[in-house]
């Protein structure tokens, strides 16, 4: 699962500044250790030390020891095992499982499959993408959202007036 990426390098020590893919940015004091996906395949990190600033995550990444190592991990996406995600709300979903979901009426029409969600901040924005490309855009809220049936990537809707 990706919980960030790596958008640039903080300081001379080797820190990498880390754009987080989670809502609690903390979670990551909870990390022993992190996988980069990098163009060689997944390497596995020790996390040494997390700092923050603003709304970025400043880790210091075991054997990553000054700004030029640190600068080749420029643009890596940081992953954790499945078995260290957070437990989540009730109703509340990793994009990663939502990403290829069957979207269906409740009529049983098929709208498509989910390409893309979007925070909007009051609620996400589920992008629905039909066989013949044409996108729908879906607010994740409960009038609309009706189950989400994770085991079986499916999603049941009711779409409001003017949503297509």
């Amino acid at each position: 699962m990706e919980i960030g990426q790596i958008v640039n390098t903080y300081g001379i020590k080797g820190f990498v500044k880390v754009m987080p893919f989670t809502d609690n940015i903390n979670r990551f004091e909870d990390l022993e250790s992190i996988y980069l996906q990098t163009k060689k395949g997944l390497e596995t990190f020790e996390i040494e030390e997390v700092k923050y600033s603003k709304n970025m995550v400043l880790l210091k990444l075991k054997g990553i020891d000054d700004i030029n190592i640190a600068e080749n991990y420029r643009n890596c996406y940081l992953k954790i095992d499945r078995k260290d995600a957070v437990e989540l709300p009730e109703d509340t979903y990793f994009i990663v499982d939502l990403l290829d979901m069957e979207v269906e009426t409740e009529e049983g029409e098929t709208l498509g499959k989910i390409i893309d969600v979007y925070p909007t901040g009051s609620n996400d924005i589920y992008v629905v993408k039909n066989e013949e490309g044409k996108q729908i855009l879906l607010p994740a809220i409960s009038q609309v959202v009706k189950t989400v049936d994770i085991q079986n990537k499916k999603m049941i809707v009711h779409l409001l007036n003017g949503l297509i």
